[in-house]
């Protein structure tokens, strides 16, 4: 993911995964012996001549706030296909978890390493928008076995907040 990928959020916009990462980076050092939890999801949302996809980076300081970002996707088409739909939603996550462990996880992990005996701690999760209600429990397997095959913990709903609830808010 090219950093001409922008992601913004309520105070500002246009950051790329370069500055997303140097903003998480400030979350984490003013409390680096709290335990955290980076997850990634994506939502969707189909109109008449589009789909739009909202994938959200959220940083959870456990029990003590967090900061987020979102980038915006559109599909030129409307997607009726529900295994197409979560299958892009999922693809979307796919990549921004990909670049997250290529180029900054490791930088996020030095930050904390130091306190783990005091606290600090990092979990790492991708968020998918299906579960075990409804009609994405056909799709539960499939697409938490991409997420599981690149070694990240993948969660479904209801524990999946970062897609079904932060994304989803910004998809309508």
């Amino acid at each position: 993911m090219a950093d001409s990928f922008l992601f913004y959020n309520l105070s500002e916009a246009q950051m790329t995964f370069h500055d997303v990462f140097q903003r998480m980076k400030t979350f984490i050092e003013r409390d680096p012996r709290s335990a955290y939890v980076l997850s990634i999801g994506t939502d969707s949302q189909v109109y008449r001549d589009h789909t739009k996809f909202i994938t959200a980076l959220h940083l959870h300081r456990t029990g003590k706030g967090a900061w987020g970002c979102l980038k915006n996707h559109a599909v030129n088409r409307p997607i009726h296909s529900l295994r197409e739909k979560i299958s892009l939603e999922t693809a979307y996550s796919q990549e921004a978890a990909a670049h997250i462990l290529d180029e900054y996880f490791m930088d996020i992990t030095d930050l904390l390493l130091p306190f783990t005996g005091e606290g600090a701690d990092l979990t790492f999760e991708v968020h998918l928008d299906i579960g075990k209600k409804g009609l994405t429990k056909e799709l539960i397997q499939e697409m938490t076995g991409r997420i599981t095959s690149m070694g990240i913990e993948a969660k479904i709903k209801p524990d999946s907040y970062t897609a079904f609830s932060y994304a989803n808010r910004y998809t309508k």
